[in-house]
């Protein structure tokens, strides 16, 4: 929006004024080696993503922490089906990932260990950068260690803006930014906007989950002028959508900064894996996009994708981007392996028989548990700590492994099993997890017995 506009060239003004506006220097390295490869569909390679052996000591440790007996056979290393991960694609273990990942280190190498900004800036991360600004159809991005440190350090940036223009006095409460987030926003993003708060830059204001009418109430209702909205666009816990076109609306009835976390959706979502923005024709509505390199990007680190006004800003004032080491040259290789220097992702868009799999598979477990699922997040409520470790426990020993997740993560007696589907996983898998997790599942009578 225009205000913000201004408000941030207002901002990048101040710094320099101070000599505290930052820059990367740019290290040049020779370019890394394109993807060799793609495939017409599911090779050898993919499985390793969700077929895996537990150490049977850690299990047992596991299993006394949490107060279950261990039984015979749990000391013994045991292959379960992986159906807790985030590769939902299946890059990590693809080909040329993997070998444009060896052909860095054994070049150039790890790359320089400092932050971006005193020696840890390269061409292989300029390209991963423009590579990504461009699938998402931003202007700029700039790549960060974790998606964690990228959403912290777009709270950290958005609420340095009032630190700068109350210099040497506390911000009256009318100055401060109003940040509206879901009720259900990642931790990293709480933490972002506890943060700013902490440093009297913010006051928050949370909106019942994806309840478009509470979030207009709130809008209307606050007469602070500068105005943020932050949300998930696919919530991790939950697998359900933000309603992105509701938002872009008020956006524009409003003017308030939309930052939408796209961590689950990137590279999985939209005809060219940009995204759940992408899939819903929404992305010229949002003014910060941060996203993971960690789930369907198959390697590690996150990124936020914006304007270049936002992204000298970020560089300047986010904190945990500001000091927090690069990435290594063979994870930014990797991600290279993914979307080499084009106008979108190569191996996820050449191979988008990978997203279409993801998706006939979610079909797939609705047809046989008749729940109402729209996303590869699938939680399974079971209710209290105790029934969600005698789950948990069941489909361990039926060769499965599905996390339990407990309090603090969730509210009490909301307890879940987390399914998450991926490309490596078979028809067959499905059907037999579906079968094991029978006891749980709503249309089950005999769900009381366990």
């Amino acid at each position: 929006m225009a205000s913000w506009d201004e408000l941030v060239d207002s901002t990048l003004a101040t710094l320099a004024g101070k000599n505290l506006l930052f820059m990367q220097r740019l290290i040049t390295l020779p370019p890394p080696v394109p993807p060799s490869r793609t495939f017409a569909g599911p090779g050898p390679w993919d499985r390793p993503t969700v077929e895996i052996r537990l150490d049977g000591a850690s299990t047992q440790e596991w299993l006394a922490l949490n107060g279950l007996v261990s039984e015979e056979g749990d000391e013994v290393d045991r292959k379960v089906v992986l159906f807790s991960g985030n590769d939902y694609i299946g890059l990590a273990t693809h080909p040329a990932v993997l070998e444009a990942a060896a052909k860095a280190a054994q070049g150039p190498g790890m790359g320089p260990r400092s932050s971006s900004l005193i020696f840890g800036y390269t061409t292989y991360h300029k390209l991963a950068e423009e590579s990504l600004a461009d699938l998402l159809k931003m202007e700029d991005c700039l790549l960060c260690p974790t998606g964690y440190a990228a959403n912290t350090s777009v709270m950290s940036a958005i609420g340095s803006i009032i630190s700068l223009s109350a210099t040497g006095r506390n911000a009256a409460q009318d100055e401060r930014i109003a940040i509206f987030s879901d009720a259900w926003n990642h931790a990293s993003i709480i933490d972002g906007i506890r943060l700013a708060e902490r440093q009297q830059e913010a006051v928050a204001f949370v909106y019942k989950h994806c309840d478009m009418s509470h979030l207009e109430s709130l809008l209307s209702g606050c007469s602070m002028a500068k105005k943020v909205v932050v949300t998930d666009s696919l919530f991790s816990m939950d697998g359900d959508f933000a309603p992105l076109p509701e938002l872009v609306k008020l956006r524009s009835k409003y003017g308030f900064l939309l930052v939408v976390d796209d961590a689950h959706g990137t590279f999985l979502c939209g005809e060219n894996g940009g995204g759940i923005p992408e899939m819903f024709g929404c992305e010229d509505g949002i003014d910060i996009c941060v996203g993971s390199l960690s789930k369907g990007g198959g390697c590690q680190g996150g990124f936020i994708a914006c304007s270049i006004r936002w992204k000298k800003l970020i560089i300047s004032r986010g904190r945990p981007f500001m000091f927090s080491s690069a990435l290594p040259l063979p994870i930014i290789a990797s991600l290279l392996g993914n979307i080499y220097h084009s106008s979108a992702i190569h191996v996820s868009k050449k191979e988008g028989w990978r997203r279409s799999l993801v998706w006939d598979h979610v079909k797939y477990f609705a047809s046989l548990t008749k729940l109402n699922i729209t996303s590869p997040i699938i939680p399974i409520i079971v209710g209290t700590e105790e029934a969600v470790l005698k789950a948990h426990r069941h489909l361990h020993r039926s060769g499965f492994l599905v996390i339990p997740i407990r309090p603090p993560v969730v509210p009490a007696n909301s307890c879940r099993l987390r399914v998450s589907l991926s490309s490596a996983h078979t028809s067959d898998d499905i059907k037999r997890l579906v079968d094991a997790l029978s006891p749980w599942l709503p249309t089950c009578a005999s769900a009381s017995r366990l």
